[in-house]
């Protein structure tokens, strides 16, 4: 099974994501918005009118709103949303904020994974400084049954990410693709192979901002690139291994 662990969707990309052929399950992670309840609402019925295929992560903002396990068992029975998105850098708050807390201790209890998207293309307003990865450890120390995602493998604290993923068995790194940053991806992925975590790397486009397919040839065919350069190339079969990763039984998703 192929699984896109990372992709959004808007009234022009929708339809256009639910046709896709190379991908057999897409996780859709509900974009940062006011109201919360409003973009949950409309993910909700996008995923239930392509449930063969989606599914989908509702948006959280603990600051504005205390999460108990009340309102995130709403969100999962419901909505029938299967995981949480959090937003630390857009929505400025530090990851282990004392009702952020509160929000991860319920999400371990509904057994609902967390994806921290705090890092990527972020705006100008943006707190870059809760997008480090290492905030996150306290979190997995904390909640050690909270399945946890660094969404986009933590960029620009990639370094730290691995660090994490290697550390934090409940810890797990989207290898979100930019098949025009070929650089970035070969240096990524050689340093998860060296720290040997290529098995916390799960697979992501991005989309929009990638097309799956063609993140997917562009992750087993950087090797190619190389050329004759001498520099150290990474398995095919490792490459594979993230592509084909079940990454929906990994998070205890159904």
């Amino acid at each position: 099974m192929i699984v896109d662990c990372h992709t959004h969707i808007d009234c022009k990309t929708a339809e256009q994501l639910a046709t896709q052929d190379s991908i057999d399950k897409y996780i859709v992670l509900a974009c940062a918005g006011d109201p919360a309840e409003k973009v949950n609402s409309e993910l909700s019925e996008y995923v239930k009118q392509n449930a063969d295929k989606m599914i989908g992560f509702g948006f959280v903002d603990p600051t504005v709103k205390d999460f108990k396990l009340k309102y995130v068992n709403t969100i999962a029975k419901k909505l029938g949303l299967k995981g949480l998105v959090v937003y630390c850098s857009d929505c400025d708050f530090h990851p282990c904020h004392s009702k952020a807390m509160n929000l991860y201790e319920a999400a371990e209890k509904a057994q609902l994974p967390v994806f921290f998207h705090n890092s990527g293309n972020l705006c100008a307003e943006a707190s870059l400084q809760y997008a480090r990865p290492f905030l996150i450890d306290e979190i997995a120390r904390t909640f050690k049954g909270l399945k946890i995602i660094i969404g986009n493998m933590g960029v620009p604290f990639v370094d730290q990410t691995l660090a994490l993923i290697a550390k934090q068995p409940n810890v797990y790194a989207d290898l979100t693709i930019r098949e025009e940053r070929i650089w970035q991806l070969y240096t990524t992925v050689l340093s998860a192979y060296e720290a040997g975590v290529m098995d916390k790397l799960l697979f992501g486009s991005g989309y929009p901002h990638g097309e799956p397919g063609m993140c997917i040839e562009a992750l087993l065919g950087f090797n190619k690139r190389l050329g004759d350069s001498n520099l150290p190339a990474v398995p095919r079969d490792e490459l594979k291994k993230i592509v084909e990763r079940d990454t929906l039984a990994i998070l205890g998703v159904e």
